[in-house]
């Protein structure tokens, strides 16, 4: 049935075809961003000004072919099809790199075989000329009988030609006749699953069931498929199995020997210039080479990160101050300003003052993908990662949580697989990000003195380093546990595209990443508020009230807040089950403060001993009130022993509301941001408590 309104295009096409700035080319700016229904998948739709036509454009997300065993995956295929409540286009644009014709023309196989719409474009039409192979648009059109036209997004070319051949697609659509030659046993399955699915045509029925054949299997991710389907599935490759036959193999090579059939590989023309990106990934790939040329790019991009967010923070925090000072100075004391200046715009800036990384990590890592070189990187660490489950895409966004797992759990965005999202996010908030480091230089200077030493070495800096490559390694074992336990899943092997490297193009980064920045800032921003406000709630009420005739400074006053609040008895209801690792109610109350942002604990802190909220790592008088803080007891509070048991505890609890909130809008589910919060919380309990039981042991105090 048709749409309503404007007619509808599909833009689908494999990873790295120039899917994305083709969209971006035919729509200009202004497109609208939302997520498939059920999944966090991005789309982007845009209106195309065709003549005098309005036409709905969708950029549907690159897949390599139609089969699907990640719920993910299904994407493409709700979208092409129409299923599932998504609008059906009337017709399909397929982008193909004209320099990998082969591979991508397996997707048009695919399309013509479910006798859907399209028309090709073989982009990238100018890089193929420079290698001396330029596809022939008219053999590819007499073979799947569809219109085909040669285009270069980056340029331009073949730009007016799409438009032309879709008008006419548009209203002549074209019926493309494709047969691959399937062996017989394998018609016979085909034919046995035909009845099972309930499609609009013919062709799209034997196509539903070459998708089941390739799709459904024991350790697929797939929902809702029915239990007969399931069923006739399992007897269908058991009897193959049997027969010694593999239907994937079947199904793979007689599409491909089709292909071949047609000879549409063009020739390499005899000036052919060399490939430079073979050329370059003779070096970039090699196990050491390459290997200190990744260590090299990603100090620099991670030193880049911090040298320029550092201002833009800075200009940040300074306009909060500036606006809070306002409010407070134009409105009248109480509690409706403290909740505008403390809750409200202080909760607003928990959120926004993560923009600059946020903007800066996408944007360079989109130049990094974009210029082919993240491809090159997870074949690097693919074996190191398959150790513990997962596949060297995954690195990535481990090592961003370096900086801050916000964006790092945002760039789980490119693995295919849901287990392989979920995973990397229930392990990247284990990466000490830069919110714990204000944590570990307070406690380092309180508790080791300048001239201290560990094994020999100079105390502090190896004390740094070593919660560094404690987090990593605590990173790396849990996701070994997780993923052979409740995220156990099949090693699937990396099948990466290493596409040839070319300039990025500058509109396609600029617009992803203001495109997730403001993802962030419009839907885990307005929980973050929320909670944020509810603990500034805690930490206001009840109010304190010197007593009559007693004078106490300002520091003192915001003290005995804090102790009497409502966050201070929370504090003390804690303590039974904090005191074992050696942290007093007040270290609870700063544990409970942390929760809206980790280095909150050092202000914390310097509330609770009476130094001021301004407090920070590098206060000094913060840090002697901290070693003169004794216990009932008169033993000091502040000892080695509990300082490395508190840096420990903070480099494995999820005491972050903006990672847990982005946890949640990830997954879609609260149950996995409540399961990270109770599996990194008793994770850090016990390490801790394993800390203080070997330290006491070895005579530490």
């Amino acid at each position: 049935m048709a749409n309503p309104g404007p007619p509808r295009i599909a833009i689908a096409g494999n990873p790295n075809t120039g899917k994305t700035s083709l969209f971006n080319r035919l729509t200009g700016a202004g497109a609208r961003v939302g997520n498939y229904a059920g999944v966090t998948v991005e789309r982007e739709e845009a209106t195309w000004r065709l003549g005098g036509l309005k036409v709905n454009v969708v950029d549907i997300p690159g897949t390599y072919s139609l089969a699907a065993r990640s719920g993910e995956e299904q994407v493409a295929v709700r979208a092409l099809f129409g299923l599932d409540g998504e609008p059906r286009p009337e017709l399909v644009v397929l982008v193909v790199d004209s320099t990998q014709l082969v591979r991508n023309l397996y997707l048009a196989v695919q399309l013509a075989e479910a006798g859907l719409p399209f028309v090709i474009a073989l982009n990238l039409i100018d890089a193929a000329r420079k290698l001396g192979a330029a596809p022939d648009p008219a053999a590819v059109s007499r073979a799947f009988g569809v219109p085909v036209v040669a285009t270069s997004a980056q340029t331009g070319e073949g730009i007016a030609e799409l438009g032309a051949a879709v008008l006419a697609a548009l209203a002549n659509p074209p019926r493309p006749a494709v047969h691959p030659p399937y062996p017989a046993a394998l018609e016979a399955d085909i034919e046995a699953l035909v009845p099972y699915g309930a499609a609009a045509s013919p062709a799209e029925a034997r196509a539903l069931a070459l998708w089941t054949l390739l799709s459904v299997d024991e350790h697929d991710e797939l929902i809702d498929i029915p239990a007969a389907v399931r069923a006739e599935m399992a007897r269908r490759r058991a009897e193959a199995a049997s027969a010694g036959r593999d239907l994937d193999l079947e199904i793979v090579s007689a599409r491909y020997a089709w292909l071949a059939s047609h000879n549409l590989r063009p020739p390499v023309g005899a000036g052919a210039r060399p490939d430079l990106s073979q050329r370059v990934d003779r070096f970039l790939l090699h196990p050491l080479y390459g290997g200190v040329t990744f260590l090299v790019v990603m100090g620099v991009l991670f030193q880049t990160l911090f040298a320029w967010s550092d201002p833009l923070v800075g200009l940040i925090e300074s306009a909060l101050a500036a606006a809070g000072e306002a409010v407070a100075t134009v409105l009248p004391a109480g509690v409706f300003t403290d909740l505008l200046v403390d809750g409200v715009i202080a909760g607003v800036g928990s959120v926004v003052v993560f923009l600059p990384q946020i903007l800066l990590l996408f944007l360079l890592l989109g130049f990094l993908e974009d210029s082919g070189y993240m491809a090159r990187v997870a074949f690097l660490v693919d074996r190191m990662m398959r150790s513990v489950g997962l596949h060297g895409r995954a690195f990535v966004p481990m090592l961003s949580g370096y900086a801050c797992a916000v964006p790092a759990i945002m760039a789980t965005r490119t693995l295919e697989r849901r287990r392989d999202r979920l995973l990397t996010m229930m392990v990247v908030p284990l990466m000490s990000c830069s919110a714990r480091l204000p944590v570990y230089t307070l406690v380092i200077a309180t508790v080791l003195g300048n001239h201290s030493t560990i094994l020999g070495l100079p105390g502090r800096p190896v004390a740094m380093v070593g919660m560094y490559v404690f987090s990593t390694l605590m990173a790396f074992l849990a996701a070994g546990v997780l993923g052979r336990t409740l995220l156990k899943g099949p090693k699937v092997p990396l099948l990466l595209e290493l596409p040839p490297y070319r300039m990025p193009r500058i509109p396609t980064v600029l617009r992803q990443m203001w495109m997730r920045a403001r993802s962030f800032l419009t839907e885990a921003g307005t929980t973050i508020l929320v909670v944020t406000v509810l603990l500034w709630g805690l930490l206001y009420f009840p109010r304190y009230e010197p007593p009559s005739g007693v004078v106490l400074d300002e520091a003192a006053v915001a003290s005995e807040q804090l102790s009497q609040s409502y966050g201070g008895m929370l504090g003390r209801v804690i303590e039974p089950a904090i005191a074992p690792l050696g942290f007093d109610w007040k270290i609870g109350v700063g544990l409970v403060g942390a929760f809206a942002a980790r280095e909150v604990f050092v202000s914390t802190m310097g509330l609770m001993y009476g130094i001021g909220a301004d407090a920070d790592e590098t206060s000094v008088g913060l840090r002697e009130h901290m070693q003169a803080a004794r216990n009932p007891d008169g033993s000091p509070v502040w000892t080695p022993l509990t300082g490395a048991t508190l840096m420990v505890f903070f480099a494995l609890s999820a005491q972050c509301l903006s990672t847990l909130a982005v946890v949640r809008r990830e997954s879609r589910s609260w149950a996995w941001a409540t399961f990270l919060f109770a599996y990194m919380t008793v994770l850090a309990w016990s390490a801790s408590a394993v800390v203080v039981v070997v330290g006491r042991a070895i005579g530490l105090q």
